[in-house]
């Protein structure tokens, strides 16, 4: 199996694994939640990997995926990770969402409450969730530096952020990453985001590089949302939806049968394409079984020449959909941007 070499994420000393675990579908939106019996191997083996800089939020459970992070995490293994978790949704005692909000002391609170789910001393990384649009960036910043200098937080990421947020957060204390969707399917952040983030040093951390599974399986993906009563945000994904489906399903076998030309999977040839993105991209591929786990890594061995990166991308470019369903989409960096400091009054 490929070496999982370290890499630098952003200008202000944090190394990760040049590919991370995203934990998200261990505890939500992906079907059921799997047992903590299943997955606590399943992290213990990433680590052992190589895989050290893992991904989770407050929001996924909710808060279940935290608290089997922390169990995980347990008998040394803390000291092994680059701990990234994230907050800035409203959750109800019932579960249910209630909006977003980047207040400071939502910000205080939320933290405090990551520290005892996760039952650690800090947080390597502490993203920004999602953007308040009604609070100034600069006060939920302001408040994430406060936590760095008492030692709760080492360093500070943004998700989904609009050009204009990160250049407004990264003057008030320095953006370490911000996390982003960026996949062979999904690339509509390359025009300001990416560039932004590039010219101030700040490391990209790209989430759903596989394309919510879609690029891993392809069809298998789609009959299972079809037939599974579980509950699946990817079913109100408009890239699934049948006006969209189909055309998508001949997108995948293109690139299924450049992977059988490479002597690789699809998702490898997928991953690896994220990765030729350069050393400042940092994908965090979810799964919850451990041969895919070892197939994700494998994919560090994959290489790619400019023109055959060209050719993906002319794939790819034919995809059709919007990548999240309107309910969603509304929370992405397209509509991040916040009020002036200057207008705004606690509450």
């Amino acid at each position: 199996m490929a070496a999982v070499r370290k890499v630098k994420l952003g200008s202000q000393g944090l190394q990760v694994s040049v590919q991370g675990l995203g934990c998200m579908g261990m505890s939500a939106f992906y079907g059921n939640p799997k047992s903590e019996s299943e997955m606590i191997p399943l992290i213990h083996h990433a680590i052992d990997s190589g895989i050290t800089h893992l991904d989770t939020s407050d929001a996924y459970g909710p808060h279940t995926n935290e608290i089997l992070i922390g169990k995980a995490l347990k008998g040394g293994y803390r000291e092994k990770v680059q701990l990234a978790t994230k907050f800035g949704h409203v959750i109800r005692e019932d579960g249910t969402r209630a909006g977003v909000c980047g207040e400071p002391a939502f910000v205080r609170a939320a933290c405090e409450a990551s520290l005892k789910r996760l039952d650690v001393d800090y947080i390597d990384l502490y993203y920004v969730h999602r953007i308040d649009t009604r609070v100034p960036i600069e006060a939920t910043v302001g408040e994430l530096k406060k936590l760095v200098e008492e030692g709760k937080v080492k360093w500070i990421g943004l998700s989904e952020a609009s050009p204009e947020t990160i250049r407004r957060a990264h003057a008030v204390h320095p953006i370490t990453a911000v996390q982003l969707e960026w996949s062979l399917w999904t690339r509509d952040a390359e025009e300001s985001v990416i560039p932004t983030c590039r010219e101030l040093g700040i490391g990209i951390v790209a989430f759903g590089p596989l394309g919510s599974g879609f690029l891993a399986s392809g069809p298998k993906l789609v009959e299972n949302l079809n037939t599974t009563p579980d509950f699946d945000v990817r079913k109100a994904n408009p890239r699934f939806q049948p006006e969209n489906v189909q055309h998508n399903l001949k997108m995948y076998e293109q690139v299924e049968e450049m992977a059988s030309r490479k002597g690789c999977t699809p998702s490898q040839l997928a991953l690896a394409w994220v990765h030729h993105q350069g050393d400042d991209v940092c994908p965090i591929p979810g799964t919850t079984k451990i041969q895919n786990l070892e197939s994700n890594i494998k994919a560090l061995s994959v290489k790619l020449t400019s023109e055959e990166v060209a050719e993906l991308e002319s794939i790819a470019n034919a995809i059709k959909g919007e990548r999240l369903a309107p309910q969603y989409l509304a929370l992405t960096w397209r509509f991040a941007n916040t009020p002036p400091l200057s207008s705004w009054k606690a509450t």
